[in-house]
């Protein structure tokens, strides 16, 4: 599909049975805009000649703020267009109201309305030109939500997540990790790593390269799915069904891929997990819409009032704070702000290539060759950029060691140990949690573990005397060596030479 609703869907649109009768209210609205088979009043009252092709002007606000206006002539055809895209907007508050965006629901949820709205002035135009019955609103609204229109893509995504949520649980023996161990309410990292998680050493020195796919399908714990698939299901189906299966599908996996690559080349030693990447991809995905259509996306209306001032300030807003919320996020264990990052990269890029750009023709907005050349480069750079990026950082990843990032500070971008004022945390940043020890006893007879020889992060090894603490439980071990490692190795980070 190519992600134009009505290139895609003609033949549906066409073939639809419509209602005999129009909504309440509707049928007074339309008539003034619409003729019918059956009617020839409409072109003589309102003297709009057939559809060609209407004069071209500079500004789709001028054009809208300037109709009705004396002195002031607009080419009928571009008049009527852009009156048939005002009343599909007049239409929508009066079905929805003037509901404000919540979040990122509301984010885009607002631009894929005005979308619709457009493509809905475009079938009317095309039905004057083609001599085809009307279709109001409402019908083609509807239309919008039925048949291969729907975002499977999406749902799938969310059931596979959902499958390896409770799969992850159950591996890790049908029980959740500690807070301090995992804050998200999830499994080990153990667990984690035997489903699929990224971490660098397995991926380089193991060969595992599925290991940059199967992260997306995993989930820290179900703080984690819960966050994640809240933003999936609204973002991920707006988009999908706005963009395309296929467009929303090349978003998703690039800007997941890409951001985990990025992950294993500058956290190679860090565990993490989580469709972040994707979504973070469609985030990208809408930012990228904004920026290309920003002039359709955006129109001012003399007419407007402050609450629609309010909804396109509102729209930005709730998108910076939902990519700042996520960010936070990232910082805690298992969760990675560079896949967050890079695929909010990777996803613009995408979609600046393969998101369906609206025809700022139809509106009679002129563009100057330079304009046209220079646009066209833009669209097919963003795909390009996108896989060159990926080829050149997993061909670094490949040149690596898998243990070495190239920015040992920037571990702190993904994780910061919380909290900061007191030494008891509820989780480190270190490389403590992947330490090996030999425990030791004074002889075979004796109950308790006496010392233990613990290889630190850096490759130092520590005799540490526990004889006074009575562990005869090599479980009890394990569990305290992370703190070991932090009260008694020098550097607790790995270092090239381990």
């Amino acid at each position: 599909m190519s992600g134009h609703y009505l290139e895609d869907n003609r033949d549906l649109i066409d073939n639809a049975h419509f209602k005999d009768t129009y909504h309440a209210g509707e049928k007074d609205d339309m008539v003034d805009y619409f003729p019918t088979q059956s009617s020839n009043t409409y072109e003589d009252e309102m003297q709009i000649p057939q559809e060609t092709s209407p004069k071209h002007y500079g500004s789709i606000s001028d054009i809208i703020n300037n109709l009705g206006k004396s002195g002031n002539e607009v080419d009928p055809i571009l008049e009527q267009r852009v009156r048939d895209f005002k009343l599909a907007r007049q239409k929508r508050s009066e079905k929805y109201g003037h509901e404000k965006p919540w979040g990122i629901l509301g984010l885009y949820e607002h631009l894929a309305s005005i979308r619709t709205d457009l493509e809905w002035a475009e079938d009317a135009a095309w039905r004057r030109e083609n001599d085809k019955p009307y279709l109001s609103w409402s019908d083609f609204n509807d239309l919008r939500t039925k048949g291969s229109n729907r975002p499977f893509f999406t749902y799938s995504l969310v059931l596979i997540c959902t499958v390896m949520l409770i799969v992850s649980i159950g591996v890790n023996g049908w029980k959740i990790e500690p807070l301090s161990i995992n804050p998200m309410v999830g499994p080990s990292a153990a667990t984690l790593l035997d489903l699929g998680a990224k971490q660098s050493t397995l991926i380089v020195i193991g060969g595992e390269w599925w290991r940059i796919f199967t992260p997306m399908f995993l989930h820290a714990g179900i703080i984690h799915y819960a966050l994640n698939m809240m933003a999936l299901w609204f973002v991920g189906s707006a988009i999908e069904k706005s963009h395309g299966v296929v467009n929303a599908a090349i978003a998703f996996i690039i800007a997941g891929v890409g951001g985990t690559v990025l992950s294993a080349l500058f956290l190679p030693q860090y565990v993490s997990v989580g469709a972040s990447g994707g979504i973070f991809g469609f985030i990208g995905m809408c930012i990228s819409d904004i920026c290309v259509n920003w002039n359709l996306l955006f129109i001012k209306d003399r007419e407007e009032d402050s609450r629609d001032r309010c909804r396109r300030v509102m729209v930005i807003l709730w998108l910076l704070i939902d990519i700042i919320i996520n960010c936070v996020i990232g910082l805690t264990p298992f969760i990675d702000n560079f896949t967050h990052l890079g695929g909010l990269v990777y996803g613009f890029l995408c979609g600046i290539t393969t998101i369906d750009r609206l025809e700022v023709g139809f509106f009679g907005i002129s563009q100057d060759p330079w304009t046209q050349c220079k646009n066209l480069t833009i669209r097919f750079s963003g795909l390009i950029v996108s896989v060159c990026l990926i080829m050149l950082t997993t061909i670094l990843l490949v040149e690596s060691d898998g243990m070495t990032s190239p920015c040992n500070g920037c571990r702190y971008v993904s994780c910061v140990p919380f909290p900061p004022w007191t030494e008891k945390k509820f989780w480190h940043c270190d490389d403590c949690d992947q330490v090996t020890a030999d425990a030791k006893k004074a002889d075979w007879n004796s109950q308790f573990f006496d010392s233990l020889d613990l290889t630190c992060p850096d490759g130092q090894i520590e005799s540490i005397d526990i004889k006074d603490e009575s562990i005869s439980d090599r479980e009890d071990i394990r569990k305290n060596l992370p703190t070991y490692c932090r009260a008694n190795c020098d550097y607790v980070f790995f270092s090239p030479e381990t």
